[in-house]
């Protein structure tokens, strides 16, 4: 059984098992999905004496904070015990030439350590990536009243129209960082 799981999946299969939280999550409590707000409860139990923002009852939504927990638990699980260390992260051949065409050689890690790294934390490059575009996620998820989570799966399947535009504008911006704004990004040297 424990070969089965350490086995590649199928990308459907986890696209049925989000597909499933959605009801579920509606069913057993009226439950809303997404990830942004947690950050927003969490602020909340540490500030919410100082910013009025903060000032709401962040207890009745507990269970997304162990939410989360799971997600990150989940994830050390699978990375430490679950997952085939010698095969690697398996990369198209074609996105490998167009990464190397960037400088990016390094495939052995999720995060490139080519970039990823704290040599690049204090250059303008890495002020790019890490300061300015930390920034444009946080402002983006704020100002779209959610993340991709919450308005592209959440948001979509209860057919809301605010939810659908924020996730037409995600890919749009997506598309555009991808294709224009990291590769100029990785000129700089």
């Amino acid at each position: 059984m424990l070969e089965l799981i350490k086995q590649p999946w199928h990308w459907a299969a986890g696209g049925v098992i989000i597909g499933l939280i959605v009801p579920l999550l509606l069913v057993l409590g009226n439950k809303k999905f997404g990830i942004s707000s947690v950050f927003r409860h969490i602020c909340a139990s540490c500030f919410s004496h100082n910013v009025k923002f903060f000032k709401y009852d962040w207890k009745k939504e507990i269970w997304n904070l162990f939410f989360v927990g799971g997600i990150i638990l989940g994830a050390f699980i699978a990375s430490n015990f679950l997952s085939d260390s010698e095969q690697g992260i398996d990369i198209s051949n074609t996105t490998v030439e167009k990464l190397k065409s960037f400088g990016i050689n390094d495939f052995s890690s999720v995060l490139p350590s080519d970039l990823f790294n704290w040599n690049n934390l204090l250059t303008l490059k890495g002020f790019l990536f890490f300061v300015f575009g930390g920034f444009f996620i946080g402002f983006g998820t704020r100002y779209a009243g959610g993340c991709t989570s919450g308005h592209s799966i959440m948001g979509i399947s209860n057919l809301q129209l605010p939810s659908l535009v924020a996730t037409v504008f995600f890919m749009a911006g997506g598309f555009f960082s991808a294709n224009i704004l990291i590769p100029l990004i990785l000129k700089i040297s």
